[in-house]
């Protein structure tokens, strides 16, 4: 089994996207995370869903979470709305950051194993698969492992 074979089509944001609509695709159709494409559309980087809270969640909660529990409960329902006008780039951490995750790109014709072997070590839950410049789409965590465990 190849990559082309569990390849799934895959919504993917810009960096300008606003980040309130990645948030929705990412609820909507409950994915681990968005493919951030280029001006060429071609994968660029990897939008985990934890690094959109990041951005949500209000940093003296990020750095005492006990602190979370002291807020009302109307503003902790609310952390969301903090969202608002901010874009994909902000929640993507600085290049070169230890926060910055890999983008885990291959071919059409990797193997299961080349495919667990990247998620694995990119600690990704999706790679994007790019055939002549070209995103075909992904292969999810959740794909690879109904695949392997079916063997």
């Amino acid at each position: 089994m190849r990559a082309r074979d569990l390849l799934t089509a895959f919504p993917t944001v810009t960096a300008d996207t606003p980040v309130i609509e990645a948030a929705r695709l990412l609820a909507g159709q409950d994915l681990p995370g968005l493919i951030v494409v280029d001006e060429r559309g071609l994968p660029a980087s990897i939008l985990p869903g934890t690094q959109v809270l990041r951005l949500a969640v209000p940093g003296y909660c990020l750095d005492d979470p006990a602190l979370a529990r002291v807020v009302d409960e109307a503003h902790a329902d609310a952390f969301a709305s903090s969202l608002a006008g901010r874009t994909v780039r902000q929640a993507l951490p600085p290049e070169r950051s230890p926060g910055r995750r890999e983008l885990p790109v291959t071919d059409p014709d990797a193997t299961v194993l080349e495919l667990a072997a990247l998620m694995a070590r990119t600690h990704s839950p999706l790679v994007a698969v790019v055939e002549q410049e070209r995103l075909l789409g992904a292969v999810t965590l959740q794909a690879l492992l109904v695949r392997v465990l079916a063997a």
